[in-house]
């Protein structure tokens, strides 16, 4: 009798640990924010011209240089400044949200042309920006950023006098 039991109580064990138990009902819940940050709209204007002052060419070839932090001209080779137009940086005034990164893009022209002939050119090369040519600026507390621009260019020998131009686009982009 006992060995009886002993599988009835077997059996039963079985039975119950083959049937499935059934869960509570019940929810689960988590909750998440909503964010987005909106900044103020980015503008940037400029201020001032790259201008490289008025130089007296000769029959030597040489580089006119506007420093970007500082405005100063230097001229190297058969070139000479003259005092009384030393030119100066180009200079960009930029606003935005406050302690936010911009990104800054600066695309320079090849050539300068003179407006009295178009076939008379200057090799621009290149352009720069001040803060050691930094691409990265963070506006400040007052929500604006200043940006300065030089550049070098080359004159040749016996370069054609005249006014020579040309334009360069300076981009500000949030990071």
């Amino acid at each position: 009798m006992r060995l009886i039991l002993s599988l009835s109580a077997l059996a039963a064990a079985t039975l119950a640990a083959a049937t499935p138990a059934f869960a509570a009902p019940g929810t689960a819940q988590a909750s998440a924010q909503v964010l987005g940050v909106v900044l103020q709209p980015l503008t940037l204007t400029k201020t001032s011209d790259l201008d490289f002052g008025t130089v007296i060419g000769s029959a030597a070839s040489g580089t006119v240089t506007i420093n970007a932090d500082t405005g100063a001209r230097s001229t190297v080779g058969g070139v000479i400044g003259v005092p009384t137009y030393p030119g100066n940086r180009g200079v960009f005034q930029g606003a935005g949200t406050v302690a936010q990164p911009v990104a800054l893009t600066l695309s320079a022209p090849a050539l300068m042309t003179s407006t009295a002939n178009p076939a008379d050119t200057l090799v621009v090369t290149g352009l720069s920006l001040d803060q050691g040519g930094s691409l990265l600026r963070t506006i400040d507390a007052t929500s604006a950023f200043t940006v300065g621009v030089g550049g070098v260019f080359a004159i040749a020998a016996n370069q054609p006098n005249g006014l020579y131009t040309a334009t360069f686009n300076l981009t500000a982009n949030y990071q």
